[in-house]
């Protein structure tokens, strides 16, 4: 157990059965912050911009969709679709179908090839697909363009597996919650940047097209950088200095109890699911999934019926709320790295703090929009940016916690919570059109907010009550045994 004394000497209030680890882990993190940025930071860089590439990627269709199949609003000079809202939507939604099949897969995959093969893969294909998105409309109208965001789905359904496992082979403890917030950062700049420049592509002489074509042209300079630069661990880098080299490995050795490779290791399927640890942490990364789709597909719905304000005639109005949590992800991470500085919280409390903040306080705003009136449009766009901008605080929450919990499964972890957490982001928005018959009516809008509301309350209590920052016994399993030994029984504790 730690006592941590905030301003105090963290290695020497903590008690350590590992002997002199401790300090070995004291002097590899300063060596780290004596070099300065390394190897580890052009990683993260890279990951940054491949999210920033996956979600412009997963977006560009719902913003494109609007001028493929009303063309004469921004160049009529482009093919036009008379797709009806039904199969509007069916296309929106069918991303989902294949991303949810390769969540717990890709883990496992990028476990044994190592995240930057499937990660590399994933993207690319996506970014191929994206390219050919306008000639397959053209040649298969919806149906043709339906199957391949499928399998965009399928393609991008590696990402966050692959970038999980690859933070916890690059990144030290002490700096997860910096360098993982800024990679994750990634995702709301993408979203940013495919939400304010959408319009003024589809209304250039490029027409729509330019809207795939640029991201998946993107998404191809992406993947020859990091083709050359980027590596799935620091010992697959040939370039890294010695001392980085040393600190990542010390640092790391800390969380370690067993020596075999990470390949040779069998998966702990039942610990998994028997873990109160990780099964809140499944909760609470389907609670947020749960509002923020919520939010995504349906406040604009709401504002446009109930309020009369259609937040999706002003591009960088709708940007806005997402520009809030990438600038307040990064303030959130600035005050964690300097409590971490100042030993005044331990790692299991910041986790609960900072999950807390991006749920809780999304939670209050709904439930505060619940209630604001048809003339307070203002106010409604103020605490939807509140909501969405304060969910930027999970990053340093749940997002990371799959790493806190086991370093070597982390890719696979992170497959299973997103696998559930994406099948609640398909009936978040299904339930949605169950509740709300009349999208004028104030009261059942007021249902879909409390609900998510509740979900946000229950996800994040019990991520409080049974949460966990350390790393498990099941982080390093028994070697598996061979066909023809003598069986034994193995513990699940």
């Amino acid at each position: 157990m730690k006592f941590l004394c905030c301003g105090g000497n963290k290695g020497n209030m903590t008690v350590n059965v590992n002997g002199s680890s401790g300090e070995n882990k004291k002097e590899a993190e300063a060596e780290g912050a004596k070099h300065g940025l390394g190897i580890r930071h052009l990683q993260t860089f890279l990951l940054f911009f491949a999210l920033a590439v996956a979600y412009a990627q997963r977006v560009n269709l719902s913003v494109a969709v609007v001028a493929m199949t009303d063309a004469a609003e921004a160049n009529p000079h482009f093919p036009e679709y008379k797709w009806p809202e039904k199969t509007k939507s069916l296309l929106l939604s069918s991303f989902f179908w294949g991303y949810v099949l390769t969540q717990v897969p890709s883990g496992q995959l990028a476990r044994k090839f190592g995240g930057k093969i499937t990660l590399l893969t994933g993207l690319s294909i996506c970014s191929v697909l994206n390219i050919l998105t306008p000639l397959f409309a053209k040649l298969g109208g919806w149906q043709l363009v339906c199957a391949l965001r499928v399998v965009e789905g399928l393609s991008q359904g590696v990402v966050f597996p692959s970038v999980h496992t690859l933070l916890s082979a690059w990144v030290p403890p002490n700096e997860r919650p910096v360098l993982g917030t800024a990679a994750y950062a990634g995702n709301q700049f993408g979203t940013i940047i495919m939400l304010a420049t959408s319009g003024l592509l589809a209304s250039s002489s490029a027409g729509w097209p330019s809207i795939f074509y640029i991201s998946g042209g993107v998404g191809c300079i992406w993947a020859i950088l990091f083709f050359i630069w980027g590596a799935s661990s620091p010992a697959h880098y040939k370039k890294i200095s010695a001392e980085e080299l040393k600190m990542i490995e010390m640092t790391q050795a800390n969380e370690a109890t067993s020596e075999q490779p990470k390949e040779q290791m069998h998966t702990p399927w039942l610990s998994f699911f028997t873990s109160p640890a990780f099964l809140a942490l499944i909760a609470s990364h389907s609670a947020n999934n749960w509002g923020f789709w919520t939010l995504l597909t349906e406040i604009p719905s709401y504002m446009k019926n109930v309020l009369g304000k259609d937040i999706k005639s002003n591009a960088l109005l709708s940007a806005l709320p997402y520009a809030a949590m990438f600038v307040m992800s990064f303030i959130f991470s600035a005050i964690a790295m300097w409590l971490n500085k100042r030993n005044c919280i331990s790692t299991v409390a910041s986790r609960k703090l900072f999950n807390s903040i991006g749920l809780w306080v999304p939670m209050c705003a709904l439930i505060g929009l619940a209630y604001v009136s048809s003339d307070q449009s203002n106010l409604a766009v103020i605490l939807l940016t509140i909501t969405v901008g304060f969910n930027g605080s999970c990053y340093l929450g749940f997002q990371i916690n799959h790493i806190d919990l086991s370093p070597n499964f982390a890719g696979i972890l992170m497959g299973i919570t997103n696998c559930v957490g994406n099948i609640m982001s398909i009936i978040a928005p299904l339930l949605v059109g169950f509740i709300v018959n009349n999208e004028h009516d104030v009261e059942q809008w007021r249902v879909v907010f409390f609900i998510a509301a509740a979900i946000y309350l229950v996800g994040n209590g019990l991520f409080i009550i049974f949460g966990r920052a350390n790393v498990q016994p099941w982080n390093d399993p028994p070697s598996k045994p061979r066909r023809h030994s003598t069986p034994q029984v193995e513990s699940q504790h």
